[in-house]
């Protein structure tokens, strides 16, 4: 028969386990009364809290009378040494809650590692959804399809940058990037010189902040609208691209041989124009095609 000594000590292993647990908190991109009342909850609750700037989650925790005294830091540069520290926590029976500076974490944001060490530790790995940056851009920015790539932050360099526009230029789905202040206006100039200036985009800046602005016009135009106010380019961006008209597939080589057909008869303005009534493809992106072609048979 089991002593009530011993029912006392595996009840305080269950609630030790119960409480070591990893929550991914969500936290908000500007509005600070985007958060989830459970996020709230859990940020009271945990025995500390891993942040990827102790000062910016200091802020949120004090405008809600949350005490700051359990915040230490967690970001990008330091995320691989102190997971171990993380997870010993765990180990001790502590509740850890993860938050970045805005949004979600290891959504383009620190987390990613300390999520996988913690799961491979064995201990739960608990998410608490809350305010997003591409939802939040998707939503209000009424262009057609459901389906989307989310790329996150383009290189840097021009170079590398220009590669992999090269690889989703095919793309039938929108193409979604985070860009910083310093590069958008250089970044929306590549994305119509490799992608064609005829493709629509959405710029949302400042999301749920005070100067939030979200603007539609075609990629042609992208960089000059940034230009003309020094505002514009102020603030992170999220920068929505619709996707190829032409897939990289059957169909989209039976639209770019019906093209050729045409541009043997016809200007490159009719060309285009009969190409989409036969195939459906959009007007204006097999304007750019024809205009391609057109250059490389000039070449040859």
């Amino acid at each position: 028969m089991e002593s009530a000594a011993g029912h006392c000590v595996e009840d305080a292993k269950t609630e030790r386990e119960a409480k070591a647990t990893l929550y991914v908190v969500a936290t908000p991109i500007g509005n600070l009364k985007d958060v989830t009342l459970r996020a709230l909850d859990v940020l009271r609750e945990v025995d500390a809290i891993a942040a990827e700037d102790t000062r910016i989650t200091a802020r949120l925790l004090t405008h809600y009378g949350i005490a700051t005294r359990k915040v230490f830091a967690l970001h990008e540069h330091n995320e691989q040494r102190t997971a171990p520290r993380v997870v010993e926590m765990l180990e001790s029976g502590r509740s850890i809650a993860l938050t970045t500076d805005a949004g979600t974490p290891a959504f383009s944001d620190p987390g990613a590692r300390l999520v996988a060490a913690v799961r491979a530790a064995g201990h739960p790995v608990v998410p608490i959804p809350g305010p997003n940056a591409v939802a939040a851009a998707l939503s209000a920015s009424g262009l057609p399809g459901p389906q989307f790539l989310f790329y996150g932050f383009l290189p840097a360099k021009a170079g590398e940058r220009h590669k992999v526009l090269e690889e989703l230029r095919a793309s039938p789905y929108m193409l979604v990037f985070y860009e910083a202040p310093h590069r958008v206006a250089e970044t929306v100039s590549e994305l119509a010189a490799v992608l064609g200036p005829a493709r629509r985009i959405v710029i949302a800046r400042e999301l749920t902040k005070l100067f939030e602005t979200i603007h539609m016009c075609g990629l042609a135009e992208a960089h000059a609208w940034l230009s003309a106010h020094a505002d514009r380019t102020r603030g992170e961006f999220v920068l929505i691209v619709e996707g190829s008209a032409v897939r990289p597939d059957a169909e989209g080589e039976r639209v770019r041989r019906t093209l050729a057909v045409l541009l043997e008869e016809l200007p490159v303005k009719q060309a285009a124009a009969l190409a989409a009534k036969i195939t459906g493809a959009r007007k204006n992106e097999l304007y750019d095609l024809a205009l391609e072609e057109k250059r490389r048979r000039t070449e040859r």
